[in-house]
Order: C-alpha cells, then sequence, then structure tokens
C-alpha cells in the first residue's frame, strides 16, 4: 500500500478530506485524509465517542482486521473525523449508525465531555495527529447491528474497572486514543 495520496486514490482514505486544525481547534481549512495520517501529518480533528449502557458497562468495539491503522485494536465504541462543515455531534450519529446500527433514538443524552491533542505513530503504516473530542451517551435500548468491515468484535465492559484496572485488559490492545480518554474521565 502507498503512502501518500498521489498514487493514484489506490487507498479509499485517499478520496476523503478531513479539517485540519491548529493546537487550539482553529479550523485550519482541510487536508486528504491519507495525507493526515502518513509521513509527518497533519494535526486534524476527530472524535472518539463512549457509549454506556444503564448499568455502567462501555461498549468496546473492535477494530475490523481491513483498517489501515490500529487494525484489530479494541477502541472505545466509534471513533472517526467529522467531514468539513459537519460538527461533533453529527458525526458521532452518524458513525453509530454506520458502525453499529445505534440510531438516535437509543439514546437521548450525546454530549461532549472531553477534548485533547495527541499524536501517535503506528507500526509504520502512519500516525494519528488528532484534536479528539470526547462523546458520551447511555443507550435506552442495548440493540446493536455491527457492520463487519467496521467492527470485527464487540464487548461489553465495567468502565469503572476499565479504567482503574486496565492492565487487567491488556490482551484486548486498546488504541491509544481511547486510553487517553479513560485516563482524563473522572
Amino acid at each position: 500500500m502507498s503512502g501518500n495520496a498521489g498514487d493514484g486514490g489506490s487507498h479509499p482514505n485517499a478520496e476523503q478530506e478531513v479539517i485540519a486544525v491548529d493546537a487550539d481547534d482553529t479550523e485550519q481549512g482541510t487536508v486528504n485524509r491519507l495525507d493526515a495520517h502518513t509521513g509527518d501529518g497533519v494535526r486534524h480533528r476527530a472524535f472518539t465517542a463512549l457509549v454506556f449502557d444503564g448499568e455502567g458497562r462501555v461498549l468496546l468495539a473492535q477494530r475490523a482486521p481491513n483498517k489501515r491503522l490500529w487494525d484489530t485494536h479494541w477502541d472505545g465504541t466509534v471513533a472517526s473525523h467529522p467531514r468539513p462543515g459537519q460538527g461533533q455531534k453529527e458525526a458521532t450519529r452518524e458513525r453509530l449508525v454506520d458502525e453499529l446500527g445505534i440510531t438516535p433514538d437509543q439514546y437521548s443524552d450525546l454530549r461532549i465531555t472531553d477534548k485533547f491533542e495527541y499524536k501517535r505513530y503506528y507500526e509504520n503504516a502512519g500516525l494519528e495527529w488528532e484534536v479528539c473530542a470526547v462523546l458520551q451517551c447511555t443507550l435506552d435500548d442495548v440493540t446493536i447491528d455491527p457492520a463487519e468491515e467496521e467492527v470485527a468484535g464487540r464487548l461489553w465492559v465495567d468502565y469503572d474497572h476499565l479504567r482503574e484496572s486496565p492492565e487487567s485488559y491488556r490482551q484486548l490492545r486498546l488504541c491509544p486514543w481511547f486510553e487517553i480518554a479513560m485516563r482524563r474521565d473522572e
């Protein structure tokens, strides 16, 4: 797989734009999604969403093996990038439907709880350099319908136990942005 977007668009991400931002999350235009995740990268806007059930468990989703970065790692419920002109809540609602079949009528409390910047490299495949919003909601109806091309596995985990004892879950290989979001959650 080529490492730049100028290779004729061999990777689907080469056809998408993300929102470039400064350290204060102020928009700086758009950048090709593949370019944002290769070489030295470009700081851009992203989100991670943590979906809970009524018992305080968080829904973890295992990233599909076809993902370019952090394939087969376990993530908070969904993570992605808002498109240009799209807000974080709108983007989160869309990804919940697309990845897990969770519709807005299953929750009513979607909210942004945090925002942080991080930069992490993944093997020789690329990097994430993001200003990442954290969103949370609680499902009234826990029915899900995962998309196999997005989600390889799913697991409901006691969130407090996971946050307080992450070493107990080390076999899950958690995504770095999810680990940061959990450490910052108080």
